[in-house]
Formats: C-alpha cells, structure tokens, sequence
C-alpha cells in the first residue's frame, strides 16, 4: 500500500503496489520494461515551494525520488515507460466556494516534470470529479477503479502484446482519458 505522500518500487514480478483514494492527489506509475521494476508515487500537492516533508508529498520531489529509488534498484531512465491517475476537482474553498483546483495542478505539474524528461506516457486518466485507486503490478499491469464504476486495467506498460516498440514512445500519450470536471 502506497499511502498519502509515498512511494514505493518492486523489483518483483509478483509485487503489487496500489494507492488508494486518489481524489486530487495524482498516482505517478512508472515501470522499467527491461529490468522489470515497477514504482509508485502518491503526490499530494504540485510544488514544495522550498518546505521540507515526505519526499513523496510534492509532485517537484516525489518523481526525482522515486526515479533515484529505482535507479538504484538497477532502473535505467531511457526504458521507463509512465501512467498517471487521478487529480480530481474535489475541493471548493469553505468561506468563497471557489474551486480551489489542486487535482487539476497535481495533473499540470506532473505532466510538465515528465515531459522536461521525454517521458514516455503511455495512459493518463485524470481530471473529474471522482476518487480513483491505482494498482501498479511488478509485471508492468496498470488497473484502475474509479468510484463508482468497474475496475478496469487502464494499460501493460511493460509493452506485452503491443505492437510499438520503445523506439518513438517519448513524449507521446498512447491512452489518455481526461474526466470532464
């Protein structure tokens, strides 16, 4: 279990890594197709503006983290492949009623860290208004629940079964679904 403001890796085939309740909070899943190394980070909110805490918490530190995590598990960066999930719109403030848009700038701030990083995004399923929990298995399998609907797997990072191979995979989103808020 990957609870608020972690992360986690398995170097197991077999292993399992899951967040669960994602409201705003974005479940970065990040696999190595050839060394078969899967993480998992549960970002909290989008930027530490310089303030110490879990290195999991901010979307700024939770991915540099976990990919020094699994690159010290023997994970190469050129063959990760990455799903991101969650960054519900589920907060309005108390006194305004304004959105306060935290899902919406967890998404933001991730996508913009991955990409200064040519990361290969292979599915996204964020925004809305619905919680989500992400199971990240050792095999390179992304399931996701969203509350409310039936579990479904979202996408194999590891590459089984696709006809694409890694070459031209950077940058490039294969499976994106953006809730409407």
């Amino acid at each position: 279990m990957v609870g608020m403001a972690e992360m986690a890796i398995t170097c197991s085939a077999g292993g399992v890594l899951m967040a669960l309740g994602l409201g705003s909070c974005v479940g970065v899943c990040v696999y190595d197709y050839h060394k078969k190394i899967a993480g998992l980070a549960h970002v909290v909110l989008p930027a530490s503006g310089g303030q110490c805490g879990s290195d999991g918490k901010y979307a700024d530190t939770a991915i540099p983290a976990l990919l020094k995590a699994m690159a010290a598990a023997g994970a190469n960066e050129r063959s990760l492949r990455y799903a991101i999930v969650g960054g519900a719109q589920l907060f309005i403030g108390a006194s305004t009623g304004a959105r306060l848009d935290i899902g919406p700038r967890n998404v933001e701030a991730v996508l913009a860290l991955l990409k200064a990083r040519n990361a290969a995004i292979l599915a996204q399923d964020t925004g809305g208004n619905s919680g989500r929990t992400v199971t990240v298995f050792g095999d390179g399998r992304v399931r996701l629940r969203t509350l409310g609907k039936t579990e479904r797997d979202l996408v194999n990072l590891s590459g089984a079964g696709s006809e694409r191979g890694s070459a031209g995979l950077a940058g490039t989103a294969l499976n994106v679904h953006m809730a409407a808020a």
